[in-house]
């Protein structure tokens, strides 16, 4: 089976493919390498740094190092190895993965939409399957728990966005640490370099890696697998290569008796070391938000037999050297590197940092557009940089307000081990939000029986909860930092959803009745101009309070009127035959369409070109295939010839566009933290975000905006 490059660079899930080659296999396995796992295999840079930087002493008996060291391979092989990569891949959303999958097939299956607009029609798209009718007793509770409690679902709700917050703050995170973790290794060559110095090198170089983003990453991702092949090859062979010669025994740690042993010596302090252990394991949550990409095969395959053995040798051939250098603990990971190949490896540790970088910084753009997408965060100005490659997008404003946090936090703290604090903080936050998604996918979507999921969650809850725990004592010493970060993102994404959905609400209550539009006539009480109207509206039925407000002041209007209403369904995808869904509004002689266009949260709506041809193209096929009884068909078949000529001399005539410019105000007897929300900071960032009529690429020489303020 030969592949096509658009196979090789969209990812084999994608594709819905049942088989693949085993070359296939290998080369999406090999191109992972570059985009997931650069943040997960620079870990070693600062993981035993930041576990032994608080009170945590050496002894000479080296059950420490022997304990950390199999902390870290145990928490490697089961939340790296069993959770995520065994069970937690396989939870894909029509091949798409991460936080808003598990919550796209959870608002599926138990029917929780927080999408206003959602039809029944909806879930006859191809992507919306939701398996089998079939309900366990335990799934069947669930639903009903959902159901009868309304604020259960905003609580689900807002625990993504915690998840999805925390998310967002990795990528301020993982740039700094690893980037200034990485530099820092040349003031062992050169003792007198001031910190300041080290600083601005980090700075350059993370101001270097946001400054050439907008380029888009398939520019350089050529070079991202064979950076991080040669980093993670290199690192193991240096673990062999300690391992052999300065204690052969750490092999021995690999069982888990060491960590018992080293939680009865170190007590409270070896427990609070946990949070720098935890650290190993970063970026394991790219793997599944990646999963759309590649193929879930091929991400099993690169890990289990590359990324996983290459890192496991790394650590173990660190905690082999720091057996033998205590006092080398600070910089363990470049004291480890044999003196011959120090410069090199320099160089691939600087570079394997940029990678590991640019995975989450991506990451984020992605996790933005489908926060925009599931109106969770204001519109901003997305940028597809790949014609090929699906997903490769660019957000401007998101970038440069990244690389300023960045460089605070750089030069803010200077230190790794306050960002390791912070980072693991963030991590397990992340961890324990897809642990509990995933009880609930395995309950409701999966069906599995109360047992296994019990056991799933106790076992793999636990686990993280001890780290999560260990990192909560580390607030004061960095910890707050993700936690202001993802406070502070929460509550925009939480206000600006509540200000949509309150605004939807309201055209919801005071939409024209269809009965007042019919009453008045073909002409609908007005002068019907050559042309067609095109009314975009947040609503899938009834005729939107701001065409009546428009008549109200102008009352003349198009021959064929059309309401638009762009809107977003929770699956990942809809293809282009699925678009469009065109309706009737009133009896046939009046002239006026509906069309819905529906996107998934993971559709990117390109700069709409040429809409207006394939809108009309699918209003005159709905009108050819509308469906007549046999006499009408008939009667009527010159009838639609003409109606169809009808529009496309209208399309001629002109296009233009009506967009309602609304203003949002609470009440007046709304609560004082309410007009706060609404009038404040929901109005500031209406204000600043991208208008509908660029979002929708509406060409200003057509436009018509129309002035409302809507009172929620």
């Amino acid at each position: 089976m030969t592949q096509s490059p658009s196979l090789v660079e969209q990812g084999i899930s994608q594709q819905h493919l049942k088989t693949v080659s085993c070359a296939n296999v290998l080369t999406l396995a090999y191109q992972s390498l570059g985009v997931i796992y650069g943040d997960l295999s620079t870990s070693p840079l600062y993981v035993y740094k930041t576990t032994f930087s608080g009170k945590l002493s050496l002894h000479e008996n080296d059950e420490e190092i022997f304990g950390v060291f199999s902390f870290i391979f145990w928490t490697f092989t089961l939340i790296a190895l069993c959770k995520y990569v065994f069970i937690v891949l396989s939870a894909d959303d029509n091949g798409e993965g991460g936080t808003f999958a598990l919550y796209s097939l959870l608002c599926r299956y138990a029917k929780l939409s927080i999408l206003p607009n959602h039809q029944e029609l909806d879930e006859k798209l191809s992507t919306y399957a939701t398996g089998s009718p079939g309900e366990t007793r335990q799934s069947a509770a669930f639903k009903s728990f959902f159901e009868k409690h309304p604020k259960s679902q905003k609580f689900l709700l807002i625990f993504v966005l915690l998840g999805t917050c925390m998310a967002i703050g990795d990528s301020v995170l993982t740039p700094t640490i690893s980037v200034l973790s990485a530099v820092s290794g040349v003031k062992l060559k050169i003792p007198n370099l001031h910190e300041n110095f080290v600083v601005i090198i980090a700075c350059i170089i993370l101001v270097a890696i946001f400054s050439v983003q907008r380029y888009g990453t398939h520019r350089v991702a050529f070079i991202f697998a064979p950076i991080s092949t040669a980093w993670l090859l290199s690192i193991s062979c240096i673990g062999v290569y300690n391992t052999i010669k300065w204690n052969p025994r750490i092999v021995s740690a690999l069982s888990p008796v060491y960590m018992y042993k080293f939680l009865r010596s170190t007590g409270v302090e070896g427990w609070v070391s946990l949070g720098g252990v935890v650290l190993s394991i970063t970026g394991v949550e790219t793997m599944f938000a990646d999963l759309g990409h590649f193929s879930s095969l091929s991400i099993k395959v690169a890990f289990s037999f590359f990324v996983y053995p290459c890192l496991i040798l790394a650590y173990m051939g660190e905690a082999a050297f720091l057996s033998k250098h205590h006092e080398d603990i600070q910089q363990s990971f470049y004291k480890a590197i044999p003196e011959p190949v120090f410069w090199p490896v320099f160089i691939v540790a600087t570079f394997a940092a940029v990678v590991g970088s640019q995975a989450v910084i991506s990451a984020t753009f992605s996790i933005i557009s489908q926060c925009c997408a599931l109106d969770c965060f204001p519109r901003v100005k997305i940028i597809h940089t790949s014609s090929k490659i699906h997903g490769q997008i660019y957000i401007p404003e998101v970038n440069w307000m990244l690389m300023c946090l960045c460089l605070a936090v750089t030069i803010g703290l200077r230190d790794t081990n306050m960002m390791g604090h912070a980072y693991g903080l963030a991590v397990t936050s992340v961890m324990l939000v897809t642990t509990c998604l995933m009880t609930l996918v395995m309950t409701i979507v999966w069906k599995q029986r109360v047992i296994t999921v019990l056991a799933f969650l106790a076992f793999f809850g636990s686990i993280e909860f001890l780290y999560f725990s260990a990192c909560v004592y580390k607030i004061p010493e960095g910890g707050w930092i993700p936690i202001l970060l993802s406070l502070t993102f929460m509550a925009v994404m939480y206000i600006w959803n509540y200000g949509t959905t309150k605004k939807h609400e309201f055209d919801v209550e005071n939409k024209v009745s269809m009965d007042r539009i019919v009453s008045l006539g073909p002409s609908i009480g007005m002068v019907r101009v050559p042309g067609i109207g095109l009314v975009y509206t947040n609503l899938v039925t009834g005729v939107p309070a701001v065409f009546g407000h428009f008549v109200t002041n102008l009352p003349a209007f198009h021959k064929i009127l059309v309401f638009v209403c762009v809107k977003s369904v929770q699956v990942p995808y809809i293809g282009e035959e699925e678009r469009f869904v065109i309706s009737r509004v009133g009896p046939k002689e009046y002239g006026m369409f509906r069309s819905v266009v529906r996107y998934g949260y993971r559709d990117v709506p390109r700069e709409m070109y040429d809409f207006e041809s394939r809108l009309v193209s699918a209003i005159i096929e709905f009108v050819e295939t509308e469906r007549e009884t046999e006499e009408e068909e008939v009667s009527n078949a010159r009838r639609k010839k003409e109606e169809c000529m009808e529009i496309m001399e209208a399309k001629e005539a002109g296009v233009a566009y009506i967009l309602g410019h609304s203003y949002a105000k609470a009440k007046q007897s709304s609560s004082l933290l309410k007009k706060l929300a609404v009038n404040v900071v929901f109005a500031f960032m209406s204000t600043n975000c991208r208008g509908t009529d660029v979002v929708l690429n509406v060409p200003h020489t057509s436009l018509l905006e129309v002035g409302m303020v809507y009172y929620v």
